[in-house]
């Protein structure tokens, strides 16, 4: 299966940040991703609101958008996270959406670890102030092809436990949208996507917002795509674009095989 990560630097401008992602989706599909794969926050980065303009429920014009989108171009979606609003008067979810290649939503997983920290020497971030978190693993087969997809959300990338649990329901694909502070990237990045491809077997596609968002956020970017062996398969360099890379289900299945360490857990 072809996948494609696309990597943004999504801003206030919500017309244009929805605009370049429709573009980098079209180019995607047309170029034979059968699953395309959009950031955190893909349609707005701005000031930490509780509502900000792309807070919407699931019928709303955003999902309702991309839902038509998937189904003219016949791909699997991934819409990295927007704010779900589910009822009046709470905070939204911070929510990932994937679409199947009719247009329907497939899975929805509302970000379960919120990132609430102090960096030394860089910005405060208290996410848990506009979002509310969610409380669901969640896994879906992806219909015609052997790969069953297990969603996660950046902040969640440094909980293992997560990631088993996937693994565990059966998620051979891990889907990681983020927009991980240039802070954090730098170091820890790379080498946490690898270890959770690597300790569950498991392709990662993780798709990443890059540089300056919004004031006092910089963002760091390095979309990956990772085999599971822990090789990376694509890196995006710094500014927008699209990675790709073709990921072999015999391949997964025959490392499982040799090394069943999934098999061998006695927790």
């Amino acid at each position: 299966m072809q996948v494609a990560a696309v990597q943004l630097n999504s801003t206030e401008d919500l017309p244009g940040n929805l605009s370049r992602a429709r573009s980098l989706i079209e180019e995607a599909a047309g170029r034979g991703a059968s699953l395309v794969a959009l950031p955190e926050h893909f349609a707005y980065l701005g000031p930490e609101v509780p509502h900000p303009p792309s807070a919407q429920p699931l019928d709303g014009p955003l999902v309702t958008e991309f839902k038509e989108l998937a189904r003219r171009l016949k791909i699997f979606l991934l819409l990295g996270t927007f704010p779900e609003i589910t009822a009046p008067g709470q905070l939204p979810h911070n929510t990932s959406l994937l679409l199947d290649p009719a247009g329907q939503i497939l899975a929805r997983y509302r970000k379960m670890h919120l990132f609430d920290v102090n960096l030394p020497g860089g910005p405060a971030y208290q996410e848990s102030r506009v979002v509310r978190p969610g409380a669901e693993v969640v896994v879906a087969a992806l219909p015609g092809t052997p790969f069953t997809a297990g969603l996660a959300i950046c902040y969640d990338l440094r909980f293992p436990e997560l990631f088993r649990a996937l693994a565990a329901q059966g998620a051979d694909l891990l889907c990681m949208p983020a927009a991980f502070t240039l802070a954090t990237g730098r170091d820890h990045w790379e080498v946490l996507l690898r270890a959770r491809a690597i300790e569950n077997l498991a392709y990662v596609v993780a798709p990443a917002q890059w540089g300056v968002t919004a004031p006092g956020r910089h963002t760091f970017g390095r979309s990956l795509i990772i085999d599971p062996w822990g090789t990376i398969l694509a890196q995006a360099p710094d500014g927008e674009g699209v990675i790709y890379a073709h990921l072999d289900h015999d391949r997964l299945s025959r490392l499982r095989r040799e090394l069943p360490c999934l098999n061998h857990r006695c927790l």
